[in-house]
């Protein structure tokens, strides 16, 4: 078991409380930011795919293909069919109690796949390990902000919302560990969370902000991407 994967691993978990902890005490200067970050990691996220990852990957026939598209097809299953109501970021209009807990059990899934991202990338190098957590670290932000507001929405007490944002980082954790240990996620696991990764910037972040006109959003979003070309580029 790689000491670093698992310490980057909980440090990526811990995002998810941070933003929950944002929703339970109601901090609208922290959830400004967060939204920030929302775009400026879309940005990150989708750049890290197209320049980091794809180089490390070995093409062999279409199966590097089919296996970045099963990453995204499975993060689109656990997010719109798994999840009957489902948005990035914060719940601000009440929901059934039961949506709390179908939120959680598909953003568990996408969870899974951030701490395999984490441990697949490290496993080609710390470079590119870092990338991906760092992208990972900054969407774990809006989404403990998703859960917790999404229990709450459902009536469920503060505490229940930080319960649940614990648990999204235990699955994240455990993404990690089983990349370590199973060989098919050793061997497929860099390009399931490419998959996983490019849906989540294109698809869920970026329809979060792009139609509300705001110039720093925009900024924000391009920034990430340069971000990446710059940290590749000096390195």
């Amino acid at each position: 078991m790689s000491a670093a994967a698992l310490l980057l691993g909980l440090v990526a978990a811990a995002g998810n409380l941070i933003g929950a902890a944002v929703v339970v005490r109601r901090a609208p200067t922290g959830l400004k930011f967060i939204e920030t970050m929302l775009a400026f990691g879309a940005g990150f996220m989708l750049a890290v795919v197209l320049v980091g990852v794809l180089p490390h990957l070995q093409f062999t026939g279409i199966w590097t293909g089919v296996t970045i598209l099963a990453g995204y097809l499975a993060v689109h299953l656990a997010h719109h069919v798994v999840v009957p109501h489902f948005h990035f970021g914060e719940e601000t209009h009440a929901v059934g109690a039961g949506v709390g807990t179908s939120a959680l059990v598909g953003l568990s899934i996408h969870s899974f796949f951030d701490g395999v991202a984490i441990a697949s990338g490290l496993q080609a190098s710390a470079a590119l390990g870092t990338m991906l957590f760092l992208s990972v670290l900054l969407h774990k932000l809006p989404e403990g902000v998703t859960i917790a507001s999404v229990v709450m929405a459902g009536g469920q007490p503060g505490g229940q919302a930080v319960r649940a944002a614990l648990g999204l980082g235990a699955a994240t954790v455990l993404g990690v560990v089983l990349t370590e240990v199973a060989a098919p996620l050793a061997t497929w696991g860099l390009a399931l969370a490419a998959g996983a990764t490019l849906y989540v910037a294109a698809s869920n972040l970026v329809p979060e902000f792009q139609n509300k006109r705001r110039m720093d959003l925009t900024f924000s979003f391009f920034g990430g991407a340069a971000a990446v070309i710059l940290l590749e580029l000096w390195r």
